[in-house]
């Protein structure tokens, strides 16, 4: 099973790909073109190339300057942060009904933290025997 790309990144000159659709640094398209040319405008203009979108046909490059690629990479981890839906996260936390006074007040500070960041809390309580 090939791995999926999670990483948004220049991709150096490993292109499998013999044509590409070149996008500049400033998001206009140059066109179809051989790896070649694409890593000889690559070096020319000491830019990195990025993948966009490799289900095109040709697969979609950008021309990219370092600070061009970290900024898309706050921006995507930034989307990715914001989309994750509050409340998914589940704690659980299981303790005996012989508990000391002490470790019952920790747990429950601990459970009371877990709320404020809104995970769902799972009590469990074992009967003692």
């Amino acid at each position: 099973e090939p791995k999926t790309k999670a990483a948004f990144g220049s991709v150096g000159r490993r292109i499998p790909y013999r044509i590409l659709h070149v996008i500049n640094q400033d998001g206009e398209s140059l066109g179809n073109m051989h790896r070649a040319e694409a890593l000889k405008l690559m070096d020319q203009h000491d830019l990195k190339l990025v993948l966009l979108r490799e289900n095109a046909e040709p697969p979609v490059y950008r021309l990219m300057t370092g600070q061009q690629i970290h900024e898309e990479q706050l921006r995507r981890a930034e989307k990715k942060k914001a989309s994750r839906k509050p409340g998914m996260v589940q704690k659980e936390l299981s303790f005996s009904s012989a508990i000391a006074k002490n470790d019952l007040e920790t747990k429950t500070k601990q459970i009371a933290q877990w709320i404020e960041k809104k995970y769902h809390v799972k009590v469990t309580i074992r009967q003692a025997k």
